[in-house]
Parts: C-alpha cells; structure tokens; sequence
C-alpha cells in the first residue's frame, strides 16, 4: 500500500524534505482492531514534534487524525462492521494515519458524524478527545454546570481551542475568555462562541482589566505555557485550576502553592498507550461529539484543505503548522 512517512532524521536542521512515499505492506485487522482505508486526515503538533524528534533508522509513518471506511474487522470486534465509516486519532505507539490503510483499536474510534464531510470531519477527532479530556475529565468542569467560574483559554484559535471554546461555552455556564493576537485569529476565536477575546502578547492582567474581569477560575494553557506562566499564576484565583497540553523545558511547580493552585496534564494518547481499563471512553466521547455536530451544537474546526494525500502537500502542512500562524486545522483528503 502507499503511505508517506518521515524517512530520515534532521541533519542541523529540518528534516521535513524527508517525509516522503513508501510502499510497504497493507496491515491485517486482529483482536479488537479495525483494519480502515483511510479518506482524509489532517496534521497536529504532535506529527510535527514526532517528525522533527526521528532519530530511528527505520521509516515512521506519521498521522494521528483520520476519517475512513472499515474494510476489516478482528475476531473481537464488536461496535462496528465492514463498510462503516469512522473517525479517530488513533495511538502513538502504532503507524499513522498518512497510508491507504491503518489499524487502529475499535475502543478508540467511532462513527463519523453524518453532516459533516470527511475533510470537515477529519478536522476534529485528536483535539475534540483532548479539549473533552481536558476540560471535563482534568479541570473536572461539569457539564451544565459551573455557572459564575471563569475560563481562560490560552491559543484559543489553535485546533484544540477551536473546539474546546465551543464545548465550553454550549456545554457549561462558564465565562468563556479566549486568547489570540491577530485580527484574523481573534475573529475565529469570537465566531467559535467565546465570550471575551483578549491579546496574549499584552500583559493578562491589563486585557482582562479591559473586559472588567480581575481573576479566572480555571486555565487551559494550549501553548507558550513557559512564557506565560508568572501571568497565568497571578490571573488565577486561590485554589484555582491550571490545565496544560504543551511540553516547556522546565515547569517549578512551586509557584503554585500559595494559591494552592491544582496542576493538571492532558495527553490523549495515555488511554491508548497504556490500554487502560477505561479505553472505551475515547469511543464514548467521539460519538458524543459526531451527535452534538449531527444535532448543530458544534461546528468543524477546518481551517484549510490542502489537498490530496501527497508527500509534496504534507511537507506544505507541516511547514505551515510549524509557523505557529495557523488558525483552525489543516487537512488533506484523498491519496
């Protein structure tokens, strides 16, 4: 089958001119596996950060986001059949979704929403199952709840901020305040549902004085938590809630305790690399999604297709994403 995979390490410098086509042979469904021919994808950080970071001598194949029809199914499978079509991040310990085919656990996947298309589609599985996971299962955030708290997203017009300003403000009463520094991204950010936009290359404190608020209850940090993490501390209230997905070099927690501000970590793929007891969920929450995208609650977060599934198009999403200019997702559909 045909897949493109990142074939070389960097050699003082970027080493994206190695993503390139293979073939290599087309994986067989076992156990709890679906085997599913991939239609679409789009591109994540993490496929930047694994590229860049390849020192193997052997190829990877990259892609933790997908939307497919399943072509095969192993002997324990029980939620789906051949012929349905569903979407996914899959496990970073397994080949990537930028081939024809690729297994992934049926436990981790789930139906594809039926009004969206499959590039629209493919937009949303990795950063739907992190905003979720991060707000309601590390934040502990409740759903219909939280009324009078305060949210502060910081990269709000990234993918992950797409979707969990629009999980937090249709599924809670909370204060929704996102971050973002053009005009084109606070205006994404604004369309997405957030109550409030505010400047991250201006002080916190000064742009939430702009809007009339003093202190937030709870933070998601999407990026730059390094850089801004004095300013999330002192925006906090005591006893206030700080929630990360990036990876600083260095984070001393004990700037936290005189808050007693509580430090939470988000990792989607921790269910999936460590086949925890409560897997499943991820396949819970994608088909609680897919219904509340069915039913209009929430939107694609798509930003651009780039087209089919080729190596020269992949290198042009990863060089874009790496910009950090990126608003909404980058996908690409079709080999």
């Amino acid at each position: 089958m045909k897949a493109i995979a990142i074939t070389r390490a960097a050699q003082g410098g970027s080493n994206i001119e190695f993503l390139q086509e293979i073939e290599t042979e087309k994986p067989q469904a076992q156990g709890h596996d679906l085997l599913v021919q991939v239609n679409a994808i789009s591109v994540n950080p993490v496929d930047t950060k694994v590229r860049a970071g390849f020192s193997a001598d052997a190829q990877r194949i990259l892609g933790w986001d997908a939307v497919g029809v399943v072509a095969e199914v192993g002997e324990k499978v029980t939620l789906f059949k051949p012929g349905d079509t569903v979407w996914y991040a899959g496990a970073l310990t397994r080949p990537g979704s930028n081939s024809e085919f690729q297994r992934v656990d049926e436990r981790i996947a789930a139906l594809k929403p039926t009004t969206l298309d499959n590039a629209s589609a493919a937009a949303l599985p990795l950063t739907a199952i992190t905003a979720w996971e991060m707000l309601f299962d590390r934040l502990g955030v409740q759903e219909g709840g939280n009324e009078g708290d305060v949210l502060l997203i910081v990269g709000a017009a990234g993918g992950v901020g797409s979707i969990m300003t629009q999980l937090a403000r249709k599924l809670t009463k909370m204060t929704v305040i996102g971050t973002a520094s053009r005009p084109e991204s606070q205006q994404w950010v604004s369309d997405r549902g957030a109550h409030h936009v505010i400047d991250h290359s201006k002080p916190f404190t000064d742009e939430l004085a702009r809007i009339g608020i003093k202190h937030v209850t709870h933070v998601a940090s999407l990026n730059s938590t390094e850089q801004h993490y004095q300013q999330l501390i002192d925006v906090l209230i005591p006893q206030g809630k700080l929630a990360l997905i990036d990876d600083p070099e260095t984070l001393d927690a004990r700037p936290l305790k005189a808050k007693s501000i509580s430090l939470h970590w988000e990792f989607m793929f921790t269910r999936s690399m460590f086949e925890t007891d409560d897997m499943i969920a991820q396949h819970h929450l994608l088909s609680r999604v897919a219904q509340l995208i069915d039913s209009g609650v929430i939107q694609t977060t798509l930003g651009e297709n780039l087209g089919a599934i080729t190596a020269e198009n992949l290198r042009k999403a990863h060089e874009r994403l790496e910009t950090g200019r990126a608003v909404g997702k980058i996908v690409l559909e079709g080999f």
